[in-house]
């Protein structure tokens, strides 16, 4: 393996790119349509600002029980931007919806006895490459992010309830300029296939409008 840093993570990237593609080559169509799917696994895709995760809250609203399951990191005193984002999503919520705040999302998904909302896959993977060092090129630190999200995948395709997860479409723009802007890029655009590939239905909002994607 090379030692070059860049050259890793480019390796890295297209891995799981591969690893994505081959599950999409080999999904199997859904039973249902996607805008005929209920109680199944949906995922909700879209850009910032687009009204993804309010077109969410909608798919699982009509359940008297929800488990909200924010993955993304806590708000801090340091990012008072990240604390206002935080404290919209939480107002929005229904008082009756138990959330849970935690970057294990694996085992929160695996544990819900009631329906799910994942807000948002973009900010977990964030955690994910964070706390597996892929910034800092910790050695093993591609093995770990593999690992987690080989887990994720597993609960998702497992879940017994009701789930819709919220995630960034990160694809449409321009090549990030910096090495951990496309190891992020890629990876998500790889989870996002993934996660699709074992979902009832796979949702795009543009500018709050929404496209059903077969």
């Amino acid at each position: 393996m090379t030692n070059d840093p860049k050259r890793r993570l480019a390796e890295f990237a297209a891995g799981r790119l591969e690893a994505a593609a081959s599950a999409l080559r080999g999904r199997r169509a859904p039973v249902q349509r996607a805008n005929d799917v209920e109680g199944g696994k949906t995922l909700v895709l879209g850009g910032v600002r687009s009204g993804k995760s309010r077109y969410a809250e909608q798919l699982v609203g009509r359940y008297p029980g929800v488990t909200y399951i924010a993955a993304g990191m806590p708000p801090s005193d340091d990012d008072p931007d990240w604390s206002a984002r935080v404290a919209a999503h939480r107002a929005r919520r229904p008082s009756h919806w138990a959330t849970v705040e935690t970057g294990d999302v694996t085992a929160a998904l695996r544990d819900a006895d009631s329906p799910v909302l994942i807000d948002c896959l973009g900010t977990w993977l964030t955690r994910v490459l964070d706390e597996s060092g892929a910034w800092e090129q910790r050695d093993g630190w591609q093995q770990r992010v593999d690992e987690r999200l080989g887990a994720f995948a597993d609960a998702w395709r497992q879940a017994s309830v009701p789930a819709v997860a919220v995630s960034n479409e990160v694809g449409s723009g321009v090549v990030p300029a910096s090495a951990s802007g496309r190891i992020f890029r890629d990876v998500l655009g790889a989870l996002n296939t993934t996660v699709a590939t074992h979902s009832d239905a796979v949702r795009l909002i543009v500018a709050g409008r929404v496209l059903t994607l077969e």
